[in-house]
Protein backbone atom coordinates (compact mmCIF):
# COMPACT_ATOMS: atom_id res chain seq x y z
CA UNK A 1 0.00 0.00 0.00
CA UNK A 2 0.89 2.99 -0.56
CA UNK A 3 2.43 5.28 2.26
CA UNK A 4 1.53 9.06 3.19
CA UNK A 5 5.26 9.50 3.08
CA UNK A 6 5.32 8.16 -0.90
CA UNK A 7 2.68 10.98 -1.51
CA UNK A 8 4.55 13.88 0.35
CA UNK A 9 7.58 12.59 -1.73
CA UNK A 10 5.96 13.24 -4.77
CA UNK A 11 4.57 16.34 -3.91
CA UNK A 12 8.15 17.64 -2.97
CA UNK A 13 9.02 18.20 -6.32
CA UNK A 14 5.85 20.87 -6.51
CA UNK A 15 7.43 24.40 -6.07
CA UNK A 16 5.78 27.79 -4.96
CA UNK A 17 6.48 29.45 -9.12
CA UNK A 18 7.12 32.74 -7.36
CA UNK A 19 9.74 31.75 -4.64
CA UNK A 20 11.02 28.19 -6.30
CA UNK A 21 11.04 26.39 -3.37
CA UNK A 22 8.99 22.94 -2.49
CA UNK A 23 5.60 23.26 -1.56
CA UNK A 24 6.57 20.90 1.38
CA UNK A 25 9.93 22.63 2.25
CA UNK A 26 7.59 26.16 2.85
CA UNK A 27 5.46 23.95 5.14
CA UNK A 28 2.16 24.35 2.84
CA UNK A 29 1.12 20.95 3.14
CA UNK A 30 -0.45 20.66 6.18
CA UNK A 31 -1.52 16.89 6.23
CA UNK A 32 -2.11 13.68 3.54
CA UNK A 33 -4.45 10.80 4.16
CA UNK A 34 -4.08 7.73 2.52
CA UNK A 35 -7.78 6.27 2.08
CA UNK A 36 -9.40 2.68 0.35
CA UNK A 37 -12.34 3.43 -1.28
CA UNK A 38 -12.85 -0.15 -2.91
CA UNK A 39 -10.57 -0.91 -4.81
CA UNK A 40 -8.90 2.55 -5.18
CA UNK A 41 -7.13 4.18 -3.16
CA UNK A 42 -7.50 7.85 -2.74
CA UNK A 43 -5.23 10.81 -1.40
CA UNK A 44 -6.58 13.67 1.25
CA UNK A 45 -4.65 16.74 0.91
CA UNK A 46 -4.96 19.41 3.31
CA UNK A 47 -2.23 22.57 2.16
CA UNK A 48 -2.73 25.87 2.17
CA UNK A 49 -0.78 29.03 0.08
CA UNK A 50 1.35 31.28 1.61
CA UNK A 51 -1.25 34.22 1.05
CA UNK A 52 -5.01 33.86 0.59
CA UNK A 53 -4.38 36.35 -2.48
CA UNK A 54 -1.81 33.75 -3.78
CA UNK A 55 -1.89 34.99 -7.83
CA UNK A 56 -0.51 30.99 -8.20
CA UNK A 57 -3.39 29.23 -6.26
CA UNK A 58 -4.72 27.25 -9.35
CA UNK A 59 -0.98 26.66 -10.86
CA UNK A 60 -0.15 24.92 -7.03
CA UNK A 61 -3.27 23.11 -6.61
CA UNK A 62 -3.09 21.55 -9.92
CA UNK A 63 0.46 20.68 -10.09
CA UNK A 64 -0.09 19.42 -6.55
CA UNK A 65 -3.28 16.93 -7.52
CA UNK A 66 -1.03 15.72 -10.85
CA UNK A 67 1.88 14.78 -8.25
CA UNK A 68 -0.13 12.84 -6.17
CA UNK A 69 -1.36 10.95 -8.55
CA UNK A 70 2.43 9.77 -9.68
CA UNK A 71 2.70 8.20 -6.39
CA UNK A 72 2.20 4.60 -6.57
CA UNK A 73 -1.03 3.00 -6.57
CA UNK A 74 -2.98 6.58 -5.98
CA UNK A 75 -5.67 6.60 -8.12
CA UNK A 76 -7.69 9.36 -6.84
CA UNK A 77 -7.08 12.80 -5.21
CA UNK A 78 -8.55 15.87 -3.56
CA UNK A 79 -6.84 18.59 -2.86
CA UNK A 80 -8.62 20.55 0.28
CA UNK A 81 -7.46 24.60 0.82
CA UNK A 82 -7.60 25.40 4.21
CA UNK A 83 -6.64 28.86 6.17
CA UNK A 84 -6.06 27.19 9.40
CA UNK A 85 -3.57 27.46 10.57
CA UNK A 86 -2.41 30.21 9.40
CA UNK A 87 0.89 29.47 7.16
CA UNK A 88 3.84 31.47 9.27
CA UNK A 89 6.97 30.58 7.55
CA UNK A 90 8.74 31.29 10.64
CA UNK A 91 6.83 28.23 12.11
CA UNK A 92 5.85 26.09 8.86
CA UNK A 93 8.72 26.60 6.49
CA UNK A 94 12.08 23.95 7.26
CA UNK A 95 15.06 25.90 7.73
CA UNK A 96 16.97 25.17 4.53
CA UNK A 97 13.55 27.31 3.02
CA UNK A 98 13.38 30.30 5.71
CA UNK A 99 17.41 30.72 4.87
CA UNK A 100 16.25 30.74 1.08
CA UNK A 101 13.66 33.72 1.80
CA UNK A 102 15.67 35.56 3.98
CA UNK A 103 14.54 34.84 7.27
CA UNK A 104 16.81 34.28 9.88
CA UNK A 105 16.18 33.40 13.34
Amino acid sequence: MTSKESVIQHLDEVEDPELEISIVELGLVYDVRIESKGDILHAEIDMTLTSPGCPAAAEIMAATHRAALNADGIESVHVNLVWSPRWDPKIHASEDARMDMGIWD
